[in-house]
């Protein structure tokens, strides 16, 4: 302890972000984790301003602290459009910071859902969290596309460095106007992928399923089924002495069988797939407000802990306008609280871990007992009552000093 506070061995590196969701970060940080905690923050200003002003270089700055430091925690940011561009006077369309940092911490996305046993289940026996963990590299989202206007030829050419002969394929001939799609993925990312995801799973104690579409995808799903075989071959060991197993899984197979279990799994997604069952998922168990974001590299020895949700704009406007708005502020107290339990982990000191389980606690136990947001009080009913964001961080706040006093 440190002038009352539970004392942070090593720093965090803490990356602000833009509009509602950074009120509510610094809400949250001011009153929930300051006041309670002797922690070193190396701090990064990823708002829109501040990136037009770096020439985005503050974004790669972050993500290389976070790669020295082992534990991050990200706010929501602004990836602007032609309008965002026009409304903050920007140079050019910067990309996705979190596109950024995902790519240089080279790392898994985790999705999981915070469950309240008073916020009704669209899947209503789903007791225990399924982690969604979505590998975050190539295909949809690197793709190539073309339109065809014309009778004509699609081919599929790799052609050798060393000269050798190239592979062609033949994708399709077309008679007359449509359209192709040019995906790709590479080894070194999908064992990555396979590692953080094994990784993950044994750490939390969770059997891990991969999901594929290898009867028809013989050569490109059937590599990463091959892949995730070879990479568990390391955790085989483990995984027996904690009881737990990895299974590939036909994605057909697995979305029935989520739907049928309780839980308690975590399920591997290719790209566009993650990004389909994250929301899927959120839905099913009530809220996307109620959705916590982890990032792992693929050794589980840097983390990136994030907000699930954007910037809230229009909630941002009420706020600045002087309105009490309802944004829900869990996504938020999840980054910081496992942001700080990975970071006991790492350290080796329990006092944190078990301050983040509290905060977590502490925080469902208000929307059981009640206190909520708007998004979480429609699911229950017309009549249920909410409060502002500012004042559910409040009543977290003095329910915490009641904790921890």
């Amino acid at each position: 302890m440190s002038n009352g506070k539970i004392k942070v061995s090593t720093p965090l590196v803490e990356i602000q972000g833009d509009e509602m969701a950074q009120v509510m970060w610094e809400w949250v940080r001011d009153q929930l984790i300051l006041p309670f905690v002797d922690v070193q923050l190396v701090q990064f200003d990823l708002g829109i301003v501040n990136r037009e002003r770096t020439d985005d270089q503050v974004t790669q700055q972050a993500a290389e602290a976070a790669k020295a430091y082992g534990v991050a925690l990200k706010c929501s940011t602004i990836t602007p459009d032609r309008a965002r561009q026009q409304e903050f006077d920007l140079t050019r369309l910067y990309p996705s910071p979190n596109g950024t940092i995902r790519n240089a911490l080279d790392g898994t996305l985790f999705r999981e859902p915070l469950i309240c046993a008073n916020v009704p289940r669209a899947v209503a026996h789903w007791d225990r969290p399924v982690v969604i963990a979505r590998h975050a590299f190539g295909e949809q989202y690197r793709a190539k596309e073309i339109v065809v206007n014309a009778p004509g030829t699609v081919k599929l050419v790799f052609e050798p460095e060393d000269g050798s002969e190239p592979i062609v394929q033949t994708v399709h001939a077309f008679s007359g106007n449509g359209v192709a799609l040019g995906i790709f993925n590479t080894d070194d990312s999908i064992r990555g992928f396979a590692r953080a995801c094994l990784n993950f799973g044994l750490q939390r104690g969770y059997p891990v399923y991969f999901s594929h579409k290898a009867t028809v995808l013989k050569q490109y799903d059937g590599r990463f089924r091959e892949i995730f075989a070879e990479e568990f071959e390391a955790f085989d060991d483990a995984y027996r002495a904690a009881g737990l197993v990895y299974e590939a899984r036909l994605i057909d197979d697995m979305v029935a069988f989520s739907l049928k279990s309780t839980g308690g799994y975590l399920w591997a997604c290719k790209n566009y797939d993650g990004d389909v069952q994250s929301d899927y998922l959120a839905q099913g168990y009530g809220s996307p407000g109620l959705m916590t974001s982890v990032l792992m590299s693929p050794d589980g020895r840097c983390v990136l802990t994030e907000t699930a949700h954007g910037t809230a704009v229009r909630h941002y406007r009420q706020f600045r306008k002087g309105e009490p708005t309802s944004s829900n502020p869990l996504a938020t107290i999840a980054a910081w609280s496992r942001a700080l339990g990975q970071r006991g982990r790492f350290d080796g000191t329990p006092d944190i871990q078990q301050f983040a389980a509290r905060l977590e606690r502490t925080c469902i136990d208000l929307i059981e007992a009640g206190m909520m947001t708007r998004d979480l009080a429609r699911l229950i009913g017309p009549h249920q009552p909410y409060v502002s964001a500012e004042e559910f961080v409040r009543r977290a706040a003095r329910a915490m000093r009641g904790c921890v006093g």
